[in-house]
């Protein structure tokens, strides 16, 4: 009895210190791999220290973006050390070559947007963009309300893609298109320019709401390569598409109306998306490579959970 309960009560500290670590890291000047362990224990401890039900699996997720957000955002807490490794030219010299000498963000953008204004479609195209921030775990939700077997590798397969995707973006920390264009990098002489239309239309859409908004889900705008919106979206329709030809539509109609959306909107590079692609695809072909190895860790993960509740 001591035993188990020494095992809960240590399971929910480590819970307790996942949640704290990512708030405390800037004032507590905490190093980001302590910060990076600490919360990505928090999701095994709360396995640990509660027992299976829907609720418990929907707060491990949960646990788990709050560690990769914070993972996500760590690179930019010295904006001034970020901006001096960022990489800027190499995905604008690969996009003119498959946009056959102007960027694909460009030439849509002459294309379909007015100069100065904002379009229907352009907004449309916005939306697309903000709902990708509900999209995977909408999917992860769906697949766990319908067939709760098929979640646990769900899961695995949707945060192996955002957790290996960081890696991209510690090691080759890379600029989306509209930073190029706001200095300059883009050499575009006709006009109108690239514009960053998704920030016009919150600007216009949230007002005074804004910056907040884009504070927190923006944490880290020099975040560009691999897209993780699309590779996370990619991964979505596989994982829908194995539940039948409606969820398959739904899955891919969105996966590609995201990727036109972020090209359009001066977001991502084509090259990203690729990056993206093939991120989310290499995944899903060593999934059951991986299999055995995180089949072992879930074996002791719930040997500890069964004594934590004996």
């Amino acid at each position: 009895m001591r035993s188990s309960t020494a095992i809960r009560t240590g399971a929910w500290l480590a819970v307790g210190a996942g949640l704290a670590a990512p708030l405390l890291r800037r004032r507590r000047r905490l190093h980001p791999l302590a910060v990076t362990a600490v919360s990505g224990a928090a999701p095994f401890a709360l396995c640990v220290a509660a027992r299976r039900t829907p609720a418990r699996d929907v707060a491990t997720c949960t646990l788990q973006m709050w560690a990769y957000l914070a993972a996500y955002q760590m690179p930019h807490d010295d904006p001034e050390a970020l901006e001096r490794r960022v990489h800027v030219d190499y995905p604008v010299t690969v996009d003119r070559l498959l946009g056959a000498g102007v960027i694909p963000s460009l030439r849509l953008q002459r294309a379909l947007t007015r100069p100065g204004r904002l379009s229907g479609p352009d907004r449309a195209l916005v939306w697309v963009h903000w709902l990708w921030f509900l999209i995977p775990h909408s999917a992860l939700a769906y697949i766990l309300a319908r067939r709760r077997e098929r979640f646990p590798r769900a899961a695995v397969l949707t945060y192996a893609v955002f957790d290996v995707g960081l890696l991209g973006y510690w090691a080759v920390p890379t600029a989306p298109p509209w930073h190029a264009a706001q200095h300059g990098r883009l050499d575009d002489q006709g006009e109108p320019r690239l514009r960053r239309l998704m920030y016009e239309h919150g600007e216009e859409f949230w007002k005074g709401g804004w910056q907040p908004l884009y504070g927190f889900f923006g944490g880290n705008p020099l975040a560009a390569m691999p897209s993780l919106h699309f590779a996370t979206s990619v991964m979505a329709a596989h994982l829908l598409s194995e539940l039948g030809p409606a969820e398959r539509a739904a899955g891919w109609s969105y996966a590609l109306a995201l990727g036109f959306a972020l090209v359009h909107l001066g977001e991502h590079y084509v090259v990203d998306l690729l990056a993206g692609l093939a991120l989310a695809e290499t995944i899903r072909r060593a999934g059951p490579r991986a299999a055995p190895a995180l089949a072992r860790i879930s074996r002791g993960v719930q040997a500890l959970e069964a004594r934590a509740h004996a």
